[in-house]
């Protein structure tokens, strides 16, 4: 943690009184500070490279540069903040990290937002103590997404093909995952086989279509960690995927972390478009 022991925190939205709100909320904790306000997404990465703050919550929609460009170019910020004092640049190789603030109308930034880098998703009108917890996660190195969001993030990605093969990039027409009996499930078959309609890479499907390619990190999970990776593209936590799978938590948080390690993510976020993009679900 940084030298004053807190979560320094820039709030970037357009809107005044939410800023005012969020930073109200983040300022009455004693592990929190707020470091800067900004009003759109250029006045946001000028903070980040000069400040660099261990978190951002940022808007998405904003005048001039918006949230999704902002998130790009501050989770690419490396190395120090440029500052003469070199045992000050030392304590400040960390990555800034960058939480979206989002509400329903705005799902079809949610991708974007992931590919651009954000480490979670929040809705405006979460609830402060959700706030400031998510703040904390992904300051621990963990990623963070609303359970609502989650539900809508996964349906938009349904209906933009992610299930359909009509997904961007070339992907061939496959349908939703299958159990050993045929019937549409999580998309890991009985033994963990590979999900019916998933061909091996460069293999045409069975109907003609064209190959559907599967990213080769995925043969390096076991079938557990498979069943795991799907609990967490279903939006469970550590815990509901403990009690669901009957397993015990630190078992699941082993998991989640050679999964992350095998499938190069940085954190759930990519673990959720992995699943996706492999059609895991």
């Amino acid at each position: 943690m940084n030298e004053s022991n807190s979560i320094r925190v820039v709030i970037a939205d357009d809107q005044e009184l939410v800023r005012a709100g969020f930073a109200m909320v983040i300022g009455s904790q004693p592990d929190m500070e707020v470091v800067g306000q900004a009003g759109d997404g250029g006045e946001a990465v000028t903070l980040s490279e000069t400040l660099r703050p261990d978190v951002v919550l940022m808007d998405v929609r904003m005048p001039g540069m918006d949230g999704i460009e902002a998130t790009r170019r501050i989770t690419a910020l490396t190395g120090s903040v440029g500052g003469a004092d070199a045992q000050a640049d030392a304590l400040l190789p960390r990555s800034t990290r960058v939480i979206i603030l989002t509400t329903f109308d705005l799902d079809e930034y949610v991708m974007a937002a992931i590919n651009a880098g954000a480490s979670g998703f929040l809705l405006k009108d979460t609830e402060p103590e959700t706030l400031l917890n998510s703040i904390r996660t992904v300051f621990n190195g963990n990623a963070i997404i609303a359970p609502s969001a989650t539900k809508r993030l996964i349906e938009k990605m349904m209906q933009d093909g992610y299930a359909t093969g009509n997904a961007s990039g070339g992907v061939a027409n496959v349908g939703m995952g299958a159990d050993a009996a045929g019937v549409p499930g999580d998309g890991i078959g009985t033994g963990g086989s590979p999900a019916v309609g998933n061909p091996p890479a460069g293999i045409s499907a069975a109907n003609g279509s064209q190959p559907f390619y599967t990213d080769p990190e995925l043969d390096l999970l076991t079938d557990r960690e498979r069943e795991v990776l799907v609990e967490i593209a279903h939006g469970l936590s550590n815990q509901e995927i403990a009690d669901k799978l009957f397993i015990s938590l630190p078992t699941v948080k082993t998991h989640v972390a050679h999964i992350l390690a095998k499938i190069n993510a940085r954190d759930r976020v990519q673990a959720v478009v992995f699943a996706y993009d492999n059609r895991l679900v």
